[in-house]
């Protein structure tokens, strides 16, 4: 079971028990005790408090975001280029081959030849595959 259905099923099983805990405290003589203000402010504090906490732990990333590192090893086994990376940088930021021919000061060509270039040596079919086996070969963030 994943960490966050356990989470809920901690939560289910806590307010189980506590509808128990009211019962058993005799529910009917407390209500005389206290006005229904002093009731509705109790579950109103009790229920953002449980909101908080479960907003937190549903919410909360069980990773550190560390700094990227660029795996050298796998650059230098599929034999890419600076320039290549380069172009490649700029594909997964979304610019176009145009885009890219400008940022760079190169022409359209040179842009095409670089990404079918990448495709081979990626050994992909598409600019978005390339992006995704980049990313999970660490050679780009």
């Amino acid at each position: 079971m994943s960490v966050r259905y356990t989470h809920i099923a901690m939560y289910g099983i806590a307010l189980a028990l506590l509808a128990i805990l009211l019962d058993l405290l005799n529910y009917y003589y407390l209500v005389r005790i206290f006005s229904p203000e002093f009731y509705i402010v109790c579950i109103a504090l009790f229920f953002a408090a449980v909101g908080v906490w479960v907003g937190r732990k549903l919410t909360s990333n069980d990773f550190k975001s560390s700094p990227f590192s660029q795996n050298k090893k796998a650059l230098a086994e599929l034999e890419i280029t600076d320039r290549e990376l380069e172009v490649l940088k700029l594909i997964a930021a979304g610019y176009s081959n145009q885009q890219i021919a400008d940022q760079l000061y190169i022409s359209i060509h040179t842009v095409k030849s670089h990404v079918s270039s990448l495709l081979d040596k990626m050994n992909v079919n598409r600019r978005t595959q390339a992006i995704r086996k980049a990313q999970k070969l660490q050679l780009i963030p």
